[in-house]
């Protein structure tokens, strides 16, 4: 990998951690407790319970992607193993680290699993 292409990744990385910030603020306003006075059905209820579960999972996830991603960046530098496969040992595909700065596989080696 060239040193133009790590520092496009490192841009891309930043973009996403700055979305992730942003997606990660909207989430947890959305799973803020309902208020147990709010006059709703109990479907409605439900639904929302439901809703919150939904987006605690996509915090959770969103939270893990952001922590990988900053490790990457503060790394990436110096990890001469960065692009390669954790296990065919082959080069990742540039446009793959780009879509998805965390792989560690190749997209045979991915496929496989």
């Amino acid at each position: 990998m060239t040193t133009s292409q790590k520092e496009q990744i490192k841009e891309n990385i930043v973009e996403h951690i700055a979305s992730l910030e942003n997606e990660i603020t909207e989430l947890q306003e959305k799973i803020k407790p309902i208020a147990p006075d709010c006059s709703l059905g109990d479907l409605t209820r439900f639904e929302m319970m439901h809703e919150q579960d939904v987006f605690h999972k996509a915090l959770r996830n969103s939270q893990t992607r952001l922590n990988r991603l900053k490790h990457i960046l503060g790394t990436i530098d110096g990890d001469d193993e960065y692009g390669s496969c954790a296990e065919c040992g082959e080069d990742i595909l540039f446009e793959r680290l780009l879509l998805l700065p965390e792989a560690k596989h190749c997209t045979d080696c991915a496929s496989d699993r």
